[in-house]
């Protein structure tokens, strides 16, 4: 497992809507700043505490100081902002208070599953450039 990663996005690996997420995000981080693991995975674990119910994309960043994690909108935002223009100009949008941010991320969580169904790893085969991306 590398540990050579600077931001790391944390997914639901079993929900289609975060499936889409990733490859949306895959499609426009054209320098490559992101780096992917399933929250089901090892790369994972030490961030969840075991958990096995997840309602929320997790974003990890390291930096000198150490690392920070933001979830729901917080974290949106802060990949948007990774992803450079045009999506880093949608990033303004984390000097909203969190409590506003995260209404519409809280509701499309709750009803995610029976709106856009489970993850199919069939649907799609990711090059090896992608590949190299993910972490377990």
């Amino acid at each position: 497992m590398t540990s050579e990663w600077s931001r790391l996005v944390l997914y639901d690996g079993e929900c289609g809507l975060c499936d889409r997420s990733v490859q949306w995000l895959l499609r426009r981080d054209h320098r490559h700043v992101l780096r992917f693991a399933p929250l089901q995975g090892d790369t994972a674990r030490p961030f969840t505490g075991g958990a096995t119910h997840f309602e929320s994309m997790v974003l990890i960043e390291r930096d000198a100081r150490g690392e920070h994690i933001y979830q729901r909108s917080r974290a949106v935002l802060r990949m948007l902002g990774a992803l450079g223009q045009p999506w880093r100009a949608l990033s303004w949008l984390r000097l909203l208070p969190a409590f506003l941010t995260d209404l519409p991320y809280r509701l499309i969580a709750r009803y995610r599953l029976s709106w856009f169904g489970k993850s199919d790893p069939a649907c799609r085969v990711a090059t090896a450039e992608e590949r190299a991306l993910f972490l377990p």
